[in-house]
């Protein structure tokens, strides 16, 4: 089993977020299934084998939504509620898989798995340290 690490949260409730060493080897299809409406099957390609050979970093949640232009999804939403069972539970979640964005161009970043792991970790505390592999944009042309 994997080692878990604890990210600080600074809530009165003292939840915490416990995150996987890894991510888990089935988020890395659901990336490919989601950067196949974005990106060409060479792209996806690339991009699969970038996150795969990716070390870890460690980014925060406001952050990662504010790269992404996307919005906080809410606790009933299905997802996240089940992602925050799992948090109360003291159960790890797995990190996420993300492709870097351009400033230059106005590209955002792309979650492209792990969406509702970040909104749940939010919800907890949006300064939580959530650990990622990040595919530069560069992998593709």
């Amino acid at each position: 089993m994997a080692k878990e690490k604890k990210s600080k949260s600074a809530r009165s409730d003292n939840r915490t977020v416990l995150w996987k060493e890894l991510p888990d080897q089935h988020d890395y299809p659901a990336a490919r299934d989601y950067l196949q409406l974005v990106a060409t099957p060479v792209q996806v390609q690339a991009l699969v084998y970038a996150l795969k050979t990716a070390t870890l970093v460690t980014k925060k949640a406001k952050d990662i939504l504010r790269a992404a232009g996307l919005p906080l999804l809410p606790v009933d939403n299905p997802h996240v509620a089940s992602d925050l069972k799992k948090i109360r539970k003291g159960i790890a979640l797995s990190p996420i898989l993300v492709v870097q964005g351009d400033f230059r161009t106005g590209v955002p970043m792309q979650i492209a798995d792990g969406y509702h792991r970040v909104c749940a970790s939010y919800h907890v505390d949006e300064n939580t340290a959530i650990p990622l592999k990040l595919a530069p944009s560069t992998t593709v042309s």
